[in-house]
């Protein structure tokens, strides 16, 4: 792990009391894991940390609604990361930032590389994403005429 992402205890998304109970220890364990990096990510689309914090916690009531088919799905990373996406979508207004929405997947790669700061491996763990796929994407969105971020 970097340094680079939000660390659970420093998180103002961190589960207040009371909340999320009564669910199961994979998927607090779930949440201690990828809730920083779900912060991380959701600060690069909305400025006030409240904010991106909420749209994290939205995102994460959302899957608790339905993290048994997660949990039992091919790939629960993945859906939990389009959850996360879909709720950083349904949340963002484009007047934030530089007037640009949530994009594409390759977008969301190169900003958790390049703007958050994860590794590749990191980036596969949280994506739910092959590493080698990943590289080859990152490569791909560093190409002339992609976006700067």
């Amino acid at each position: 792990m970097t340094d680079r992402h939000i660390h659970a205890a420093d998180s103002a998304s961190a589960p207040r009391h009371g909340e999320l109970t009564g669910m199961p220890v994979e998927f607090t364990a779930f949440c201690e894991l990828h809730r920083p990096r779900y912060l991380s990510y959701a600060r690069v689309w909305f400025r006030e940390p409240g904010e991106a914090a909420e749209v994290v916690r939205l995102a994460l009531h959302a899957l608790a609604e339905v993290w048994p088919e997660v949990l039992g799905s091919p790939n629960p990373a993945a859906a939990a990361w389009e959850i996360l996406r879909a709720t950083v979508a349904d949340r963002h207004t484009p007047a934030a930032p530089a007037g640009i929405r949530p994009g594409s997947a390759d977008e969301d790669l190169a900003i958790l590389h390049y703007v958050v700061g994860l590794a590749t491996p990191e980036i596969a763990d949280v994506v739910g994403g092959d590493t080698a796929n990943i590289v080859s994407q990152l490569r791909h969105s560093r190409r002339p005429g992609g976006r700067e971020w």
